[in-house]
């Protein structure tokens, strides 16, 4: 079952990798143990890699939170993933003061902020999925893709699933959710719906 993953960079970071000391994860390896334990026919054919640059100004090590990423979008690389970066937007904006978590956010009570943004991500994880099945039909036999895994628990990715599920009825598809051991979290129902097979990042089934 020859099988190309889609992987949301930053929703992996957060969800798994920030504030440990695990960054530079060797991602073509999890996720084939992950698929394979899921179904050992599977075939890991291509990986996607879905990001945004740092903006040093912005991130905690500044300018060597850039050159760490810059280094490990060269290691994916030399594995062979397909990395393919959006961009990040950054507006003055609003939002309502923070008081007291008994306090309600109120609009008439609003404070200046910077307000960033990543722009084009989810937008590329979906076109890139649904145009790589598009993409099939014209492929050998024995070069298409049998199935699809999406690496992120955004549930904004559930309408892709959905129209993958119903355009392509024979593609099996499923959802790795990055998510640490130890924090318990409900599997995004919108995804969940749409997917054959969901786990967690830990190899572990999600009911």
């Amino acid at each position: 079952m020859r099988t190309a993953f889609f992987i949301d960079g930053y929703n992996l970071f957060y969800g798994l990798l920030a504030n440990t000391q695990y960054k530079w994860l060797d991602l073509p390896a999890l996720l084939s143990h992950i698929a394979q334990v899921e179904n050992p026919a599977c075939v890991p054919a291509t990986f996607h890699y879905f990001t945004a640059p740092v903006q040093p100004k912005l991130a905690t090590r500044g300018l060597l939170s850039k050159q760490a990423q810059d280094t490990y979008i060269r290691v994916l690389k030399a594995q062979g993933v397909e990395v393919i970066t959006g961009r990040h937007q950054l507006d003055p904006a609003k939002a309502p003061r923070y008081v007291c978590p008994n306090t309600p956010p109120s609009r008439q009570d609003q404070v200046a902020i910077w307000k960033l943004e990543e722009k084009e991500t989810d937008v590329n994880i979906a076109l890139s999925m649904y145009r790589t099945a598009v993409k099939q039909a014209s492929q050998p036999q024995n070069q298409r893709i049998q199935q699809t895994v999406l690496v992120s628990a955004d549930t904004d990715m559930g309408p892709a699933l959905q129209a993958l599920r119903e355009d392509f009825p024979d593609l099996r598809l499923g959802v790795i959710l990055p998510h640490r051991e130890g924090i318990q979290r409900v599997a995004p129902g919108s995804l969940q719906n749409h997917a054959h097979w969901m786990r967690g990042a830990g190899s572990r089934r999600q009911s």
